[in-house]
């Protein structure tokens, strides 16, 4: 299966990795000449992925035309707020028959679109997949045991997706349930920063447990609306997903969190992580709302992140709702 990675950050250059790991052939694209360069002569990727020395199978370009070029498979792995235009451009270059894959954990801010649609919308008439999990790109990059879930509305798709990646230290399930897999990973990281605020604030386990526990309920409650099936929000996407971002020293989104309750600013606390969660919340609020949902813990990360609310103040106001049944 030739395999094309698109985005060159920590998590596309840890999938192709593993993909060239796996034995397939494996191209990535990064925006930035100098990375690729690094990646081809050096082995490694040292803005995204420093120390980590990646295999010999795989090879880099700038090129977005070269990256595509007959690929059988193509993983999208680009922050939200690029993934349409990359679509657009990709769905244009790419091989008809080829099969697009979101590893993207996010939404789009203008739309509320998942990834999946996103890319229905720009790259029409292709087959459509989305990989997701729990997964710290440094661990994949490693080889460290890993398991995730690959998921499209065609089941010969996950499969073809699922087989060629599945090794002895990556475990792939497939899922036919694409909502709930990207709703899943894209929810986790908003509970994944009031996680950190929780940790930042020196607050304990025992809220860290309570806030973990009711914040799968909110993901849950709002993915079943939007057509999750509620198996998915137990599984390795929903409940494992969530537990390692909220509690793992990796998490992006959980520093974000901690810097925030140790009292930096958004500015300082997001500078140079990019968490998607950020952004996410916004989405997750709108659709909340829309859907007439109650998504309590991400309504204060809104406050917190957007308004000006203080971390503490938003977690003593989520302690003090009104009292009701679980």
């Amino acid at each position: 299966m030739r395999t094309t990675v698109l985005g060159g950050g920590a998590w596309g250059t840890a999938l192709a990795s593993h993909a060239a790991r796996a034995g397939l052939p494996v191209r990535i694209w990064v925006r930035e000449p100098d990375v690729a360069a690094a990646v081809n002569e050096r082995r490694e990727n040292p803005v995204y992925l420093p120390g980590v020395e990646l295999p010999e199978g795989l090879r880099a370009t700038s090129r977005l035309a070269e990256a595509l070029a007959d690929a059988e498979t193509v993983l999208v792995v680009v922050p939200s707020e690029y993934c349409r235009g990359v679509y657009r451009e990709a769905g244009g270059l790419a091989p008809s028959g080829a099969i697009f894959v979101s590893a993207t954990k996010g939404l789009e801010i203008d739309t509320l679109q998942r990834m999946s649609e996103v890319a229905a919308a720009e790259a029409p008439d292709r087959p459509l997949a989305v990989l997701s999990g729990p997964s710290f790109a440094l661990e994949v990059a490693k080889g460290l045991p890993t398991a995730v879930v690959v998921a499209s509305a065609d089941h010969a798709v996950a499969e073809s997706v699922q087989r060629p990646l599945a090794t002895r230290t990556f475990r792939v399930y497939s899922s036919e349930d694409v909502v709930g897999v990207e709703l899943a990973g894209a929810l986790k990281n908003v509970i994944a920063i009031a996680a950190g605020i929780v940790d930042g604030l020196g607050y304990g386990h025992n809220i860290m447990a309570a806030l973990i526990t009711r914040g799968l309920v909110e993901i849950s409650r709002l993915a079943v609306t939007l057509g999750a099936k509620p198996d998915t929000l137990a599984g390795l996407a929903g409940l494992g997903d969530l537990v390692l971002t909220c509690t793992g020293a990796l998490s992006r989104n959980r520093t974000v969190g901690q810097r925030l309750g140790r009292g930096l600013a958004l500015a300082e606390a997001a500078a140079g992580i990019h968490p998607e969660g950020v952004r996410t919340t916004l989405a997750a609020c709108a659709l909340a709302e829309r859907k007439g949902i109650e998504m309590p813990i991400a309504r204060q990360m809104k406050a917190v992140l957007y308004e000006g609310k203080s971390p503490r103040t938003a977690l003593d106001e989520l302690m003090l709702r009104s009292l009701k049944r679980e």
